[in-house]
């Protein structure tokens, strides 16, 4: 029973990736900043910490919409967490993965393909990753299709970059 249990396990993993339906709404669009502003342009909800993590990424991170983020990290956290110190899943524990090295996470089994690709995830990795992890790696286990959207991959991005700032 195990076995058929594990044959189905890619199946269920990529079912859940790719489960969900591009849930944005015109609130939500790419031309909507990460929440609404103050008169000294800080959102009234998030921290300066938060802006400042956002500017420190540069470019249109600053304008990411970290509803949209959370909301389109939800495929992702069916196989991989967030937290310091978090579990290793189906994927590794995602905690301080902006500049490290691909297949870099201790006691996390990676294919050989990702581990001899010799990738650093920066932000532009990231991206072409998270667009189709296969044309960026080809043969690696990571069942999972691709974001297609450039603006969900970026408010995606700028999510994990602020989920585990600071832990």
């Amino acid at each position: 029973m195990t076995r058929a249990l594990l044959s189905l396990l890619p199946v269920i993993a990529l079912a859940a990736c790719d489960g969900g339906s591009d849930t944005r709404s015109a609130a939500g669009d790419a031309s909507s900043p990460a929440t609404s502003s103050t008169a000294d342009g800080t959102s009234p909800t998030a921290s300066r910490d938060t802006a400042a993590i956002l500017a420190e990424l540069g470019g249109d991170y600053v304008n990411a919409d970290l509803t949209n983020g959370a909301r389109q990290f939800r495929r992702c956290q069916s196989c991989h967490t967030l937290s310091d110190g978090g579990r290793h899943t189906v994927g590794p524990n995602l905690h301080g993965i902006i500049g490290a090295p691909a297949a870099g996470a201790d006691r996390f089994s990676y294919s050989s393909q990702l581990a001899e690709a010799g990738l650093v995830w920066d932000l532009d990795t990231l991206d072409a990753w998270i667009a189709n992890p296969r044309a960026l790696v080809p043969g690696n286990r990571m069942s999972f299709v691709g974001l297609r959207d450039a603006d969900d991959r970026r408010d995606v991005i700028a999510h994990i970059a602020v989920e585990t700032a600071g832990d």
